[in-house]
């Protein structure tokens, strides 16, 4: 209601809570289009997907596209019936958009991932700050901010960056997750307490790591043990990608260890485990991750798992994440040598970029290389896109009258523009539509390089715009190709980012290393939400009531003793048979025994008492 009653409003609601209705709601209701802002591509693509499916007209628009896809776009966002148009922060700076937005009826601006507008956030992107220019392009629009995760400082900001009006309303929903059990573990062999953890909390499990090459690892380990697993990086192809997340999401495979490219708009609300095998770089980041574990409400956990050497690779990883003016400049003008842009061209433009190649043509080290695109990106002068993925489209340039003239006069292109028509109809004259160049082909029955020649020939033509896929990662050039020299680099505000994110990097240090506070509200301090309230079911609570009830965790220690003596036993069955009143406590007991060598697992993952070493 505070949106349709005209009030600049902020939403903070952490994963999973519900924000794009937030905007989808209240855009439906009001006239004209919303414009969402969003820098998540993958989620942009997801959510117009999911509202054509509905019905509604929906388009996005974000780098790796054509300026006349983008032109096609925008007028029919002015002259169509388009009601969400999803755009990338970047294209609020063309003066193609800044022109077309003041033609469009335009009901609401929806600013998704709003912690980016802040330089105290910790994923800022300058281009946001355009969104104050927008709002000035369309002054009597109401502007609604989303994010999921933002500390009080960021939460100011956000505000003050969106220009919002006096009457504006903020809705906070508490960090607190009650059916969210935070542990963390520190163990010298990672791999062995993530296999018994995972043998201990049955259901789908998501394990994140650093490294591309240590999701396949780990996923092979858990397969030889018997555990479905699947891995997931954005070095994947978009095909791999999509059939690896389908599979887990339908339950066909039971863990996906991942990278943190996994997770962003994932619906799968019965995950009942998260682990983190590295630490993460905030706790933001961490919050949102961990988060993706017990949607459905249902008891699920949270569990880090670390060493002494993962505290200090995070600072050499956070001291490395800022690299030099100099190195800074390299890069870019490497950047500008690899695709021969002339000073002051290039402004909007994407390209294919692979890594491996530019580091060996230039004689770069991969890792700089990584960091200084990023950097560049935060500072608002590229875009760096590792998992892009766009399906081959097409679009008519010409109306019903001069195709049909176009048919008539050449006839050997007639069954192919038959065959477009009668399968994707009329939109493909108002519209960029998907195609599958193999499905038309054996439609027409011909073979599948013939079809790629046929579309090519009408879009020299110009009866058509062709489109073939991409998916390689893409490198948008925000700006106009720059003086490497006179690059406009912040150096001020960098400074500044750099202590920030040293100062995130403790926090997260903290959280992992304090065994004395409830780590739900250590969470809760962060985010500046003031509580009393311990959560009773992280490992911090779970060992206080151990040390406050002695005598129960003797007891059921004894009880599981004497069980395991007579046989091996399952966890499950343990449990019924002794159907102790306090499941935490019943498997911290478990935990416990295992850490102190009294019980062990059998390859079948079997409880069984620990085999004296002769």
């Amino acid at each position: 209601m505070s949106v349709l009653n005209g009030r600049d409003t902020l939403a903070l609601l952490p994963t999973g809570g519900g924000k794009s209705v937030c905007f989808q709601v209240p855009g439906m209701l009001l006239e004209g289009v919303c414009i969402v802002i969003t820098p998540l591509i993958a989620l942009m693509k997801d959510q117009v997907s999911q509202l054509k499916q509905r019905g509604v007209e929906a388009v996005s628009i974000h780098s790796g596209m054509t300026r006349q896809q983008v032109d096609i776009l925008l007028d029919n966002c002015i002259h169509g019936n388009v009601k969400f148009l999803y755009l990338s922060p970047e294209r609020l700076q063309t003066e193609m958009f800044a022109a077309r937005v003041k033609q469009m009826k335009v009901g609401l601006i929806a600013v998704d991932e709003a912690h980016c507008i802040s330089q105290w956030g910790y994923d800022f992107r300058p281009p946001y700050l355009q969104i104050a220019a927008l709002r000035e392009l369309v002054p009597d629009v109401t502007v609604i901010a989303l994010t999921a995760s933002a500390t009080e400082i960021v939460c100011e900001d956000i505000k003050d960056k969106l220009a919002f009006k006096p009457g504006s309303a903020i809705f906070k929903k508490s960090f607190a997750r009650e059916n969210l059990s935070f542990v963390v573990r520190k163990s010298e062999n990672k791999e062995k307490k993530m296999l018994e953890i995972l043998q201990k909390v049955k259901g789908p499990a998501i394990i994140y790591v650093r490294s591309r090459k240590a999701t396949k690892e780990i996923a092979e380990t858990l397969s030889k043990r018997k555990i479905s697993a699947s891995f997931y990086h954005a070095g994947l192809n978009f095909e791999e990608r999509s059939a690896r997340q389908d599979q887990w999401i339908q339950n066909k495979s039971r863990v996906m260890v991942a990278t943190n490219a996994f997770g962003m708009g994932i619906d799968k609300p019965d995950v009942r485990i998260v682990i983190h095998l590295d630490l993460p770089e905030n706790l933001e980041s961490y919050y949102q991750e961990a988060g993706r574990a017990g949607r459905d409400g249902l008891r699920a956990y949270a569990v880090m798992i670390y060493q002494d050497a993962d505290v200090s690779n995070l600072k050499l990883k956070t001291e490395q994440a800022h690299p030099s003016v100099d190195v800074l400049k390299k890069v870019y003008q490497a950047l500008a040598n690899y695709y021969q842009l002339a000073v002051g061209s290039g402004a909007g433009e994407s390209f294919d970029f692979d890594l491996h190649e530019f580091t060996d043509r230039f004689s770069l080290h991969a890792g700089e290389v990584y960091v200084a695109l990023k950097k560049l990106e935060e500072e608002g002068i590229i875009q760096f896109n590792e998992s892009f993925y766009s399906p081959s489209m097409v679009h008519f340039t010409i109306d019903k009258t001069k195709l049909y003239e176009f048919q008539v006069a050449n006839v050997q292109f007639d069954p192919v523009i038959k065959m477009m028509l009668r399968l994707l109809g009329g939109e493909l004259f108002s519209d960029f539509v998907k195609i599958s160049e193999s499905y038309l082909a054996k439609a027409l029955n011909v073979s599948y390089k013939e079809m790629i020649k046929i579309l090519e020939h009408l879009h020299e033509l110009r009866v058509l715009i062709y489109q073939p896929v991409k998916e390689r990662p893409q490198l948008t050039f925000v700006l106009a190709r720059q003086d490497a020299e006179r690059l406009p680099l912040n150096t001020a505000r960098m400074a500044a980012r750099k202590k920030l994110l040293v100062e995130k990097m403790n926090a997260m240090i903290g959280f992992a290393t304090t065994q004395y506070r409830c780590r739900m509200q250590m969470i809760q301090d962060y985010f500046n939400e003031v509580t009393f309230d311990t959560c009773g079911i992280c490992d911090v609570c779970i060992e206080k009531r151990k040390k406050e009830n002695v005598r129960a965790f003797d007891e059921l220690r004894t009880e599981v003793l004497s069980m395991v003596k007579q046989g091996s036993q399952t966890i499950e069955n343990l449990e019924e048979r002794i159907a102790p009143r306090d499941h935490e406590l019943f498997v911290d007991v478990i935990r416990e025994m295992v850490d102190d060598g009294e019980l062990e697992y059998d390859k079948t993952w079997r409880l069984k008492l620990m085999q004296q070493k002769r």
